[in-house]
């Protein structure tokens, strides 16, 4: 399946997991894209607070739905896959939060980015592990990646222990927060891929 073809570009299949359905998102995202992202408890670790406004997470939807058209993948959306209609669409009530892959400039060079942010109520279920699990079969499976990266902020805990726990590992720092401490860096390499045991989703208490 080529997913550079412009028509599965412009409609890439959802992708079902244990528990998930993982789509691109949509207009009809929007919403659910704002809530999630303008939620101060999602943005307890951010330095840049919640969103502020639609216009920001239209802005947001664009660069996402444009990496999806350039790229054929890109963040999805997450929900829960029996509450899928047979469209594969979520109702906005349904929409656990948003992660995947994308490339993003990191520390001076493109990478593949592993981001997630879910709805505090999808906290603490093992959600984050199960989409990140199936991204990084993505980057390493289909995309044959070198290797992908989390940024994550020091005092974001839940985040990191979501990262060790699929076995990505701490590389470094990266200082792109001005006068604040340096983000960290974790590392999942194809080489450190190919020799870990497939695993299952492990819930991390108190965070995604």
């Amino acid at each position: 399946m080529n997913m550079r073809d412009p028509e599965l570009a412009l409609n890439p299949p959802a992708l079902l997991t244990e528990r998930l359905l993982l789509r691109a998102p949509t207009e009809a995202d929007l919403d659910s894209l704002y809530e999630v992202h303008a939620d101060p408890g999602t943005n307890r670790f951010n330095p840049s607070g919640p969103m502020n406004s639609r216009a920001a997470a239209e802005a947001l939807l664009r660069d996402w739905q444009a990496h999806w058209q350039t790229r054929g993948f890109g963040y999805w959306l997450i929900a829960r896959r029996e509450q899928a209609g047979p469209s594969g669409l979520a109702g906005e009530e349904q929409v656990l939060g948003f992660g995947g892959l994308m490339h993003k400039p990191i520390d001076g060079q493109q990478g593949l980015n592993l981001y997630f942010r879910f709805r505090p109520q999808a906290w603490g279920q093992g959600y984050a592990s199960e989409m990140a699990l199936a991204a990084l079969e993505l980057a390493f499976g289909r995309l044959q990646a070198p290797a992908v990266l989390g940024v994550v902020r020091p005092a974001n805990m839940p985040s990191r222990k979501t990262l060790e726990r699929i076995g990505m590992r701490l590389k470094g720092c990266w200082a792109d927060v001005p006068g604040q401490a340096a983000s960290l860096l974790y590392e999942m390499t194809a080489s450190h891929w190919a020799e870990l045991p497939r695993q299952s989703a492990v819930p991390t208490p108190f965070g995604a």
